[in-house]
């Protein structure tokens, strides 16, 4: 292991370590070796540690190749797990929300709501945002996925995920919860919340996307984000008021609904040759 990895292992905070905070997630032994056999490097850790190819220098010739290939079975994998999924709805955020907030129970009816509009629901697989949705597309008698991620400490999927699929690579995921997907919803959420909020609209701003609604629930959690990209990015010159227009606002899971499926009923209506489908080919 390097010295930088040794100082970032030696950073994270014990109570990340494991899923005490969490017991009613399923142990996931395949994504949880760091954990059952002591802290080593995740794969996305070996991939951008460049510390260890400087002091290996072959290591990029042996290891890089091998990786490339590994992403490759990754992303066929997930391609066959989910090809004949029909019509989703990715559901993010936070990880750290009791079952009992607003938040969670808000997320659960939305999920059964899309359901019996027909979505499937697609969630990271954890606890919390993530279980109360694959909750609610349990009830709602939908395909309810579970994109599960290695990370550096034990993980686990919530009980309530139907389809487990598990990555090592972020990109990948990534690329799963936007392939499959006819929408983001968005719940409060940190820093992986906001990474997969901003991955869709650059996608949108730059027409990889379209017809694709990011919905954001809650109005007051995220009006500070709003204030800041409208009161600051617009008049910097770094965005444009119209891509303001790429977020709509819910404060219940019927508007959410509503906005998902007008949204989706519009790109049936779409030809297909006026659409870029780069990301859905």
């Amino acid at each position: 292991m390097t010295d930088r990895a040794e100082q970032a292992n030696s950073a994270l905070p014990n109570s990340r370590h494991r899923n005490s905070g969490h017991p009613d997630l399923r142990p996931n032994p395949t994504l949880s070796p760091p954990a059952t056999h002591g802290r080593k490097l995740t794969e996305d850790e070996r991939l951008f540690d460049q510390s260890a190819q400087r002091r290996l220098p072959m290591d990029f010739t042996h290891s890089d190749p091998w990786r490339v290939m590994r992403m490759t079975g990754e992303l066929v994998s997930g391609i066959d797990a989910l090809a004949n999924i029909g019509p989703a709805v990715s559901i993010f955020g936070s990880a750290r929300l009791d079952q009992d907030s607003p938040y969670c129970r808000a997320a659960e009816e939305t999920a059964r709501l899309l359901g019996q509009a027909g979505f499937a629901i697609i969630t990271g697989g954890g606890p919390s945002i993530m279980e109360a949705a694959n909750r609610g597309a349990n009830e709602a008698g939908v395909a309810s996925v579970g994109c599960n991620i290695e990370l550096p400490y034990e993980q686990g999927i919530n009980q309530h995920v139907g389809l487990p699929i598990n990555f090592r690579y972020f990109f990948i995921r990534k690329t799963m919860f936007i392939k499959y997907a006819e929408g983001f919803v968005i719940f409060p959420g940190g820093f992986g919340t906001l990474d997969e909020l901003f991955e869709a609209l650059v996608l949108i701003q730059t027409h990889k996307l379209r017809n694709f609604p990011v919905v954001l629930y809650g109005s007051e959690y995220w009006a500070g984000l709003l204030r800041w990209l409208r009161d600051t990015m617009v008049p910097s010159g770094t965005i444009v008021e119209e891509d303001m227009d790429l977020l709509q606002i819910a404060d219940t899971p019927a508007d959410v609904t509503s906005r998902i499926v007008t949204a989706y009923e519009a790109s049936l209506a779409t030809p297909l040759q006026a659409v870029d489908v780069s990301l859905r080919e």
